[in-house]
């Protein structure tokens, strides 16, 4: 019960009040935005805010230049709600679990429609070399 319990709960405490924040913010380059999770260092000093943002990549950048813009004013919102010796520095990482979760499910998709058409047609060889493709990037 040592050293990762405090960081743990900060952070938690941490996701939660950027949850409620972030979509506030007036900035209009944040887009839709789900806090994942937070990691705090065991020194308390810094927070890694990971993140989902809806839309294409020109707007997930947008909405990470408008939440590094937002950092500032975040980590004050933190530092009046959560009472601590020093309010960690906050910085944001796009959660890419979810991105390639998309991925995958999109190649599922094209092996599906793939290997219907070659129920068709007789030939089996190109869906099995992306079927192949995503089994070795899943690993």
């Amino acid at each position: 019960m040592g050293d990762g319990t405090r960081p743990d709960r900060v952070a938690e405490e941490f996701r939660e009040i950027l949850a409620e924040e972030i979509p506030r913010l007036k900035d209009p380059r944040v887009g839709f935005v789900t806090v994942t999770h937070v990691e705090v260092t065991p020194d308390l000093r810094r927070a890694i805010v990971y993140y989902t943002a809806f839309g294409d990549d020109p707007a997930r950048r947008r909405t990470r230049a408008g939440l590094v813009s937002a950092a500032a004013h975040l980590r004050t919102t933190l530092g009046h709600q959560v009472k601590m010796r020093y309010t960690p520095e906050v910085e944001f990482e796009e959660d890419v679990g979810l991105t390639q979760v998309e991925r995958v499910s999109e190649l599922l998709k094209q092996i599906e429609s793939e290997s219907k058409k070659d129920n068709r047609g007789g030939e089996s060889a190109p869906g099995a070399s992306v079927e192949a493709e995503s089994s070795a990037g899943g690993e």
